[in-house]
């Protein structure tokens, strides 16, 4: 590569790691291995107390592929994992990359019939649990069978239908699988919002793109130090240890989230990358201010669902410039915005590597400023998942017309950038009117006392759907329900304005900073919901 005044300039680690690696080589085993001989000693993964170099981890991944082969696990079988950010997660999952089995990452909040779903549709060999997620196996009913053998992480507790031993200790070092890129290497799955959720198939290669296309969206470089505080069980964070592998860098992998921790954590690790969804952001900019809050080495940081109103002032406060992106465990990072985003809170521009159209419902392409389906392929082999485990009717459905329809309703500006709408399933439907819940929320967003909305439908009395809006402030603000209509008086369309209005202290969020909608719809009206139509306040149209 050379600069704009001719001089030659070094490429950067993901476009190294891309020539390093050819498309055989895209395998978890062979990454690993290559790596271990050219950085050694070099950390790779913190966990805690744990330190991993860059050759230990390969060991390790070893080491665990000859335990497994040991309990008589096979290539292709399935190993159902239930464990928080530890690093026997990915002594686990490397296992199981390393021999060629498939890792089945489990939601840790799932419980009932989501984890009998889960245990049905995978059919695990091998089961490895947290000794503190026993009672949420034990709630799975007895008709869906857990699977013969089970491994305890901590102690083992006793349970009338768990026969569970501890997690064996790591003896001698296996020899790598003969592993090709298109070979699942965990099924990933993904929350149903109209049925059972559907068991994603990565593909090694997959997970090899993640870490090139993240890597590049975010200008990491060799040596940065990586620090993600989302669960494994999703792309987000199992990602980022590829990011980290394949670039030089290390991992830093903290339990959970915590906003008043946040900013201290990043400190003490010297962390330089970090990763923040949804309302994350927004929790650390409700944060009491500090004098030390400029005070790290965060140097970008990914910003994916951050409200635009966000981004200016969490960079001018905390010096971090956030990136807007998108993708789905499905695809890959396929959008990206610049550092920092010049339209905040959008998808960005499209990918090297990737093909996108807005269709209509017949998948006939629409012209720019027309809002239709987004439909993604990649031109790299394995870039994309491969199909839904056990599914094979939804993967039909999915990719149709050899595109992978994502459901979500998006726009094409004229100068090749994307803005994300709603989601196809996700619209309200009040009085023959569709309601957009994203546009919904970017009016509400705007008022300089909210720092988070979630807009849901709730049943009306006269059929089909009325607008509920759940609104969290800013701390040391006060707002009534009545001023929420009145600032959307004007600014969007009467029928969409909300109707129910519910002050929250506190939103429920999934592990990786999402909001909750489906749990404030399940509430219903409750006590603290306010009522437009029976407080008597009729909106102007």
């Amino acid at each position: 590569m050379r600069d704009d005044a001719g001089r030659q300039q070094e490429a950067p680690a993901w476009a190294r790691a891309v020539e390093l690696f050819p498309p055989c080589d895209r395998v978890l085993s062979t990454i690993l291995a290559r790596q271990a001989e050219r950085y050694g000693d070099r950390v790779l993964l913190v966990a805690g107390q744990t330190r991993w170099t860059y050759a230990q981890t390969a060991a390790i991944a070893a080491a665990s592929a000859q335990t497994l082969i040991e309990a008589g696990i096979k290539p292709g079988d399935r190993v159902a994992l239930m464990c928080s950010n530890r690093p026997q997660f990915l002594q686990v999952y490397l296992g199981c990359a390393w021999l060629g089995a498939i890792t089945v990452p489990i939601n840790t909040a799932l419980r009932g019939l989501q984890l009998a779903h889960i245990f049905r549709n995978s059919r695990p060999a091998l089961l490895v649990a947290e000794a503190g997620f026993l009672a949420a196996l034990e709630t799975v009913g007895t008709e869906a069978a857990l699977p013969p053998l089970v491994w305890m992480i901590d102690q083992v507790v006793e349970a009338p239908r768990i026969a569970a031993v501890p997690l064996p200790a790591l003896a001698s070092m296996a020899l790598a699988g003969a592993v090709r890129p298109g070979d699942t290497v965990a099924v990933l799955y993904t929350s149903g919002t109209t049925g059972p959720a559907k068991g994603v198939c990565c593909p090694q290669a997959q997970l090899f793109w993640w870490g090139i296309c993240s890597a590049r969206a975010l200008g990491i470089r060799e040596g940065d130090v990586l620090f993600t505080t989302l669960p494994l069980f999703h792309t987000n964070a199992l990602n980022a240890f590829y990011q980290a592998v394949l670039n030089g860098c290390t991992y830093v992998l903290e339990q959970k989230f915590s906003a008043s921790g946040f900013w201290a954590a990043a400190r003490a690790h010297n962390a330089s990358v970090s990763y923040l969804l949804g309302a994350m952001a927004s929790m650390l900019l409700a944060q009491p201010r500090k004098e030390d809050d400029t005070a790290h080495r965060v140097r970008v940081a990914l910003g994916g669902g951050v409200p635009p109103q966000n981004h200016r002032p969490f960079l001018e406060r905390f010096g971090v410039p956030l990136v807007d992106g998108y993708g789905s465990t499905e695809t890959n990072f396929v959008f990206a915005g610049a550092i920092p985003s010049d339209r905040p809170g959008t998808m960005g521009y499209l990918a090297e590597g990737f093909e996108a159209r807005i269709v209509d419902e017949d998948d006939s392409e629409l012209p720019d400023g027309q809002a239709g389906e987004l439909v993604l392929r990649a031109k790299e082999p394995f870039a994309f998942a491969t199909g839904y485990f056990g599914m094979p009717e939804k993967t039909v459905e999915a990719w149709r017309n050899l595109w992978f329809h994502s459901g979500d309703r998006v726009v094409r500006d004229a100068d090749g950038h994307y803005r994300f709408v709603d989601r196809m399933k996700d619209s309200i439907r009040r009085r023959g009117e569709n309601v957009s819940s994203w546009e919904v929320e970017q009016i509400i967003l705007a008022h300089p006392a909210v720092a988070a909305c979630a807009i849901y439908p709730l049943p009306s009395e006269l059929g089909e759907d009325e607008v509920a809006a759940a609104i969290l402030l800013e701390q040391g603000q006060s707002l009534e329900p009545a001023d929420i209509v009145r600032h959307c008086e004007g600014q969007i369309a009467y029928f969409a304005i909300p109707r129910y209005v519910r002050i929250v202290s506190e939103m429920p969020l999934t592990e990786n900073g999402k909001i909750k909608k489906g749990a404030l719809q399940q509430a219903g009206v409750t006590t603290d919901t306010w009522d437009r139509e029976a407080a008597g306040i009729r909106v102007r149209r």
